[in-house]
């Protein structure tokens, strides 16, 4: 494994701006733990800055020049600007800065079976996946995840052996900074239009970070993916494939059939031979695949068929992936991250087979250079929707430069020849709902941003009433 700055005898204190958020802090865990001194700041106070407090890493709420004086290493968020005090102070004391995607990178580097998950859509998911076979094959594994995994409590995960799990995200070209030996690439679709000009900018970002692999590595492939194969063929290592159309794939599967909560079975094909029986506990064909991604990395690293068929038993998801978040009266609200719309027919394919009456769908779409690139995809993304919703684009990074706006996509939509409602209060979408929604009917909550407020607000008004 390649040297790297961490292992410089020079580095003892590392200090993280930005410490607060879910990636830099369990990053601050893990490098605690390798037996680095850190510190950190943040904006403003929080339960995570406050954990990080109880296990003795040093933060401070503010960032200011003097925080950094003594640290030998200095890591920013994306969110940090070149004007900011602390990393201003950092350059001129001439203390190293490196962001965050490179100390990823960098930790990588410090072991030897690390496995990066990218792809348009379903990291998260199948890197939880992923992490819960090799613990119940009880390879102790460090795992870092963009979301909260109950059997982890939390993000981020320490462990003993020489194996680490972590998501790639080719926003900006993250994952380029990045040292895997096995990587999973799930899809590759346009998106995050803000950064990449086009699919073939997309697919070219991919077809690097996937250059990245050692020849004595591998990538595991989608084979129903024209995109993921296409740039993963002149890569010298060793190529492992899945998928539900392919027939040449590797790992696949049949007999597949759902349950009443719309979770599925299936028969667990290797080279088109039967191997074992999977039951998941999470909804969705998406979901089979994302699996089926997660046999095949863990496979590669040694696994049994068997453990990865217990473990999937007991996978229920992450949090904001088809979180179930409570039933009132019947009514089942649920809330999910989709935000592409491929996410969102994915998702709402997934609710089909949810025991149901009508499927209401409120939606809050996720900047707005998304909205606009995309738009023409919103406009049917949304079809096994009953009733939808859109409230006001979530800004997230961007600025409102007036060139879309949810208006816009409603009357897209509508045009479409779908029934779509704006209503920008969340407050109104509450009252909405509790005036017309029934019992059998499911609510979903889908977004990137805060729209998950949504489903909480309804069922907190509807638990109220009932003590009224």
């Amino acid at each position: 494994m390649t040297d790297g700055l961490l292992s410089s005898k020079d580095i003892k204190r590392v200090h993280l701006t930005g410490i607060g958020g879910i990636s830099m802090s369990g990053l601050a865990e893990i490098l605690a733990d390798l037996g680095y001194i850190v510190t950190g700041s943040d904006m403003k106070q929080s339960s995570i800055i406050q954990k990080l407090d109880r296990m003795g890493i040093k933060t401070t709420i503010g960032h200011h020049a003097e925080n950094v004086m003594g640290a030998d290493l200095l890591v920013y968020t994306a969110a940090v600007k070149a004007d900011n005090p602390e990393l201003t102070a950092a350059v001129r004391a001439g203390i190293p800065c490196i962001d965050r995607a490179t100390l990823l990178g960098e930790i990588m580097k410090k072991y030897p079976r690390s496995i990066a998950v990218s792809g348009t859509h379903g990291k998260t998911t199948t890197t939880s996946m992923i992490s819960m076979i090799m613990l119940e094959e009880g390879l102790d594994p460090t795992i870092h995840i963009g979301g909260e995994l109950a059997a982890i409590g939390g993000t981020t995960r320490i462990g003993k052996s020489d194996f680490f799990i972590a998501e790639a995200c080719e926003y900006a070209g993250s994952f380029l900074k990045f040292h895997p030996k096995l990587e999973v690439i799930l899809n590759i679709e346009f998106d995050h239009a803000d950064y990449f000009r086009d699919i073939d900018d997309v697919r070219d970002t991919f077809g690097r970070f996937a250059a990245l692999v050692p020849e004595d590595g591998g990538i595991v492939a989608n084979a129903d993916d024209i995109n993921a194969m296409d740039i993963i063929s002149g890569i010298p290592c060793a190529k492992v494939t899945y998928g539900l159309k392919s027939e040449k794939c590797t790992w696949g599967a049949r007999d597949i059939s759902f349950d009443e909560s719309g979770n599925a079975s299936y028969t667990l094909l290797f080279h088109g031979e039967p191997v074992i029986e999977v039951r998941l506990k999470v909804p969705g064909m998406h979901n089979v695949s994302n699996s089926l991604a997660a046999i095949a990395a863990c496979s590669f690293m040694g696994c049994s068929p068997a453990a990865a068929a217990r473990a999937l038993q007991k996978f229920v998801g992450t949090c904001r992936r088809f979180e179930i978040k409570g039933i009132s009266e019947g009514i089942t609200v649920i809330d999910d991250y989709a935000h592409h719309p491929s996410e969102i027919a994915a998702t709402l394919r997934a609710a089909g087979n949810f025991g149901h009456n009508r499927i209401w769908c409120v939606f809050q779409p996720h900047t707005y250079s998304r909205t606009k690139s995309l738009m023409n995809d919103f406009t049917t993304s949304f079809d096994k929707a009953d009733i939808l919703i859109l409230t006001d684009i979530y800004a997230a990074r961007e600025a409102d430069n007036g060139e879309v706006n949810s208006s816009m996509l409603a009357d897209r939509i509508t045009r479409a020849g779908k029934t779509v409602m704006y209503i920008k209060d969340f407050s109104n979408i509450v009252e909405y709902l509790d005036k017309n929604a029934q019992p059998g009917d499911i609510i979903i909550t889908m977004g990137a941003g805060d729209i998950y407020k949504v489903g909480e607000m309804f069922l907190e008004a509807r638990k109220k009433l009932a003590v009224s």
